[in-house]
């Protein structure tokens, strides 16, 4: 770099508005060439070439995406409540068989009072991430945590854990809406899909240790039982927290805040030494993209539904709510929907288990499909696989009752799990961290977070109706229902969510301004030079 280009980019960094917002001037030869280097790099790099040069960005990602743990953790807990038998007695009531259950109005609350807290937690996510970052954001939240797990321990009557419940739902709320966006942030263009569903395969982790804890402690006449799988809730915030402290922010929040000397220092952090030869020019490439979205105004909830960041909003809401509807509240419900289906609830609670396991390699399986075959392909493709397996799971609840028609339902509903997390389910995570415009990131992924809860609370309310003996009793023929939920979601998924794979965030800008349809992106080549 010459002493000219240095001299500029000192006079460019300087130029910062009073509120912290970067704000640009013409752009100088040095800036728009060290960005069009930097994305060129990213663009030429392999996804081996990309963990080799940032390994530290992929340790980061891997720490944010711990903290999806804890949500998986309770809400797979109140799912294996449910179908506990001394949480039954504790709790429940006797149904006309003789047997203690949960009545379904106090299941359907268990399991919705934490997406209720969420909904409250992605909503202050948004604004307080804007203000003050991810990282600090996210401690806040995993502090906050630790006193709220002390109220759901001492709990001793359905109100208490209704409402501790909905406390632990706040934090949550905050870790789901900012995880995704760091995660994306943090590594380069070739790791984005793994990095982002690494969440999903945290999300099967929560279950994993949920099902061991569960299944060790089920069998306890007292409650123990129940106990101690809530008090293990410990073992996650405080150690995270201590490493989130220690991490780089994401370089993109701070360029947004116009501090450029720390986005650089940043850079150096995510990459190996020596890989990241001139961290200004990755400062310049997300000056470059950034520019391209500068508005006069401070980012707010109302521009989210303005032009193109409208198409951009609802895509994330759209790809969020659907997780509900493609057969996801059969994965969480997976032990309860067992013992429906005739298993003993030893065998219910292991094959339970064995579910989660299955999940998370099907999780891990996927990075290679969206790396390779793309994020659309998989998302859509996906979703019309379930829709078929979901259909035969509702007919093998339509033949009677036998053993082999139980078997079947039981086999179809780990089926349908599993298959969740090898398609759609961890290809939405990378969907949503990529659509969003980066100057609304923290607050579009709030939102979005904010349809899943809107959809899944009355969905959970349904789905107990439509299991519990006491009410609707469909067992496998609830699968008809979710079927007809996944095809639309499928037909308006094939419309609608485009293909971004390989594309810098510049590339996924302009697309999106030039209203390029959804099914035509792939085909669409954006000049490296284009600015518009």
């Amino acid at each position: 770099m010459s002493t000219e280009e240095k001299a500029t980019t000192t006079e460019v960094e300087a130029q910062h508005t009073s509120t912290g917002e970067y704000d640009a001037p013409e752009k100088t030869e040095y800036s728009r060439a060290g960005a069009i280097d930097a994305e060129r790099i990213e663009h030429d790099m392999t996804v081996l070439q990309a963990v080799k040069a940032y390994p530290a960005a992929s340790w980061w990602a891997f720490v944010m995406s711990c903290t999806i743990i804890m949500e998986s953790y309770c809400v797979f807990l109140m799912g294996q409540f449910v179908a506990m038998a001394q949480f039954a007695k504790d709790f429940g009531v006797q149904s006309h068989t003789g047997e203690y259950i949960i009545e379904a109005s106090w299941q359907s609350a268990f399991q919705c009072s934490g997406p209720i807290g969420a909904f409250i937690g992605v909503f202050l996510a948004g604004p307080i991430t804007s203000r003050i970052g991810y990282r600090w954001a996210t401690i806040g939240g995993l502090m906050a945590l630790n006193g709220f797990i002390l109220v759901f321990y001492f709990g001793n009557s359905q109100g208490v854990f209704f409402a501790s419940q909905i406390l632990e739902g706040i934090p949550w709320g905050i870790f789901i809406a900012n995880a995704p966006a760091y995660c994306s942030e943090i590594v380069p263009m070739r790791l984005r899909a793994p990095a982002t569903q690494m969440l999903q395969m945290f999300w099967a982790i929560g279950s994993i240790i949920v099902g061991g804890i569960t299944y060790h402690y089920q069998a306890q006449p007292n409650s123990s039982s129940y106990r101690v799988p809530i008090a293990l809730q410990w073992m996650f915030p405080t150690p995270l927290a201590i490493l989130l402290f220690i991490a780089p922010e994401s370089p993109w929040w701070l360029v947004r805040q116009g501090r450029l000397a720390e986005a650089e220092k940043a850079v150096k952090r995510l990459g190996r030494a020596g890989a990241t030869e001139n961290p200004a020019d990755a400062v310049a490439m997300m000056k470059r993209t950034i520019e391209l979205e500068k508005t006069e105004t401070k980012p707010s909830l109302i521009e989210l539904w303005k032009g193109t960041d409208r198409y951009r909003t609802l895509i994330v809401c759209g790809v969020y709510a659907s997780q509900n509807l493609t057969g996801n509240l059969i994965a969480n419900q997976a032990v309860y929907f067992f013992k429906q289906a005739g298993m003993v609830e030893n065998t219910a609670f292991a094959l339970g288990l064995a579910t989660s396991a299955l999940q998370w390699l099907m999780v891990m399986l996927s990075w290679v499909l969206t790396t390779y075959l793309g994020r659309r392909t998989i998302y859509v493709y996906g979703q019309l696989i379930n829709c078929g397996f979901l259909i035969v799971l509702g007919i093998a609840g339509s033949v009677g009752t036998s053993k082999a028609a139980s078997n079947a339902q039981a086999a179809l509903g780990l089926i349908v799990s599993v298959l969740f997390c090898l398609g759609p389910a961890p290809a939405s995570w990378v969907i949503i961290g990529e659509t969003s415009s980066i100057r609304l990131r923290p607050l579009t992924t709030g939102i979005g977070r904010g349809a899943y809860y809107i959809v899944n609370i009355p969905c959970i309310f349904l789905a107990s109706y439509m299991l519990n003996t006491d009410e609707g009793n469909l067992g496998g023929k609830s699968g008809y229902v979710w079927a007809g939920t996944a095809f639309i979601c499928t037909a308006l998924s094939w419309v609608f969510i485009p293909e971004m794979k390989n594309r810098s965030y510049r590339e996924i800008d302009i697309l999106f301004n030039r209203h390029v349809p959804a099914r035509k992106w792939e085909e669409t080549v954006v000049d490296i030079n284009d600015d518009e």
